[in-house]
């Protein structure tokens, strides 16, 4: 029995060994590497709503119609909410436990572009948990809530677009929530969640944002917003906000600002608020990134973000690969991210400077203190305009960050101060051609 239990505990160290780590040096479990689909007829009995009245007259609204068929599929237990081939204009709709979105080849899901056609409700925005508009697509405490599909599902944007930037050019001063606007995808409060196959597109403000849930996958999704002719402003393509374990694979995100944000609070007062907090093991990979600000960017409503993992990444025509917002009246705390395996092209390829947008201390007059550390950046082949965009500041402390087997054309700025950050590693950095370290 004694041999045996030995044994075991030699098995069990030498699978621990092998497994890949977290940058904390914690294993990283086998969910992130079971990325199954499940087929449509495991989830449930299906509900194909035009089976239930809901027209394919793409200019009638058929909110009141598809909701109602998602009530009726939770009052027998569940199902899936199937959207067949053809266009179906909608406003807010929430999906109840037990309950699943799946959208056939050819189907679209289209938000209204008249904001009264969605709820007001109380949600979370910004990094603050308020009333305000609903998404297009609502699930809240709906653990084991699935989207899949090879449909669309299309927020409708452009007159929110035109509405936004007419407003800032009348106020400058005008936030993102003052012109009002729907998010595409809201899901908050649910554990093992999945999005899979759809398209989700032109999204009126935020597209796929997530709160306070567990054990999410985002796989195989083309997430768009455009940068031009007419931005589509703040249309981030996900948004993290308070969450553990989630995966994003073999995405291609584009949309005119941040790719993947981690959000979590803002304030003097953000880690004392129960409703913010911080985001823990989040892998982005073996995806492409468009047009965006930012690849992966920590902020700027984020207080603490651990165990964040950016690897086998393309990236096509960003501002820059990573960005770290630090927010003079927050308190933060990125630490244990691996930017890994990249390639491609950017503005800049570090990015960290005092975040001033929209600065709010709520009458506190001493400024929090801000850090960022156990910082890896390895295997990169880039072309950037500046390789290290980084200001020193009071405000915040960088320490124990390693640059290591970079090949970088840089056409404006290649140098690197090393004076910024204390313990910064740099091993194997090649510049234009050269070896600077």
């Amino acid at each position: 029995m004694k041999l045996l239990t030995l044994l075991f505990a030699v098995a069990l160290s030498l699978h621990v060994s092998a497994q890949e780590l977290f940058p904390d040096g914690t294993p990283i479990p086998d969910w992130f590497r079971q990325n199954e689909i499940p087929e449509v007829c495991t989830l449930g009995k299906t509900f194909r709503i035009t089976d239930y009245g809901v027209s394919q007259d793409s200019s009638v609204l058929q909110t009141e119609k598809i909701q109602a068929v998602i009530e009726k599929a939770s009052q027998e237990g569940g199902g899936v909410i199937v959207i067949p081939q053809g266009t179906y204009l909608s406003g807010s709709l929430f999906f109840k436990p037990n309950t699943h979105l799946h959208l056939e080849k050819g189907a679209v899901l289209k938000g209204s572009d008249d904001i009264s056609d969605f709820a007001i409700v109380p949600t979370r925005m910004e990094g603050q948990s308020l009333d305000y508009f609903a998404a297009l697509v609502n699930a809240d405490g709906v653990n084991g809530f699935t989207i899949t599909g090879e449909g669309t599902i299309n927020g409708n944007g452009l007159r929110y677009w035109k509405a936004f930037w007419l407003r800032r050019k009348f106020n400058p001063k005008c936030t993102n929530m003052d012109e009002m606007r729907p998010r595409l995808v809201y899901i908050s409060n649910s554990k093992d969640v999945l999005l899979s196959g759809v398209r989700l597109i032109n999204s009126p403000f935020w597209t796929t944002h997530l709160y306070k849930c567990e054990n999410v996958k985002l796989l195989n999704l083309y997430i768009y917003s455009p940068y031009a002719p007419v931005k589509a402003p703040s249309s981030d393509a996900i948004d993290i906000d308070v969450c553990t374990n989630v995966i994003v694979k073999n995405c291609y995100l584009s949309v005119n600002d941040d790719a993947v944000a981690l959000k979590g609070g803002k304030g003097p007062l953000a880690d004392k608020d129960a409703n913010n907090g911080g985001n823990k093991n989040i892998i982005i990979e073996d995806s492409t990134f468009g047009f965006c600000h930012s690849a992966l960017t920590c902020g700027s409503e984020s207080i603490h973000n651990r165990n964040i993992i950016l690897r086998r990444i393309k990236v096509e025509k960003a501002q820059r690969l990573l960005w770290l917002k630090m927010r003079p009246d927050t308190p933060q705390n990125y630490e244990y991210i691996l930017v890994e395996d990249i390639t491609g092209s950017a503005n800049s390829l570090l990015y960290i400077k005092p975040w001033t947008q929209f600065f709010d201390m709520k009458g506190h007059t001493e400024m929090p203190m801000s850090y960022s550390n156990h910082v890896t950046m390895r295997n990169i082949k880039f072309e950037c305009g500046v390789l290290f965009d980084v200001n020193n500041s009071d405000q915040y402390k960088l320490s124990n960050f390693t640059f290591e087997n970079f090949d970088i054309t840089a056409t404006k700025k290649s140098e690197i101060n090393t004076d910024y950050i204390q313990d910064f590693k740099l091993k194997n950095i090649q510049v234009n051609g050269k070896k600077v370290f």
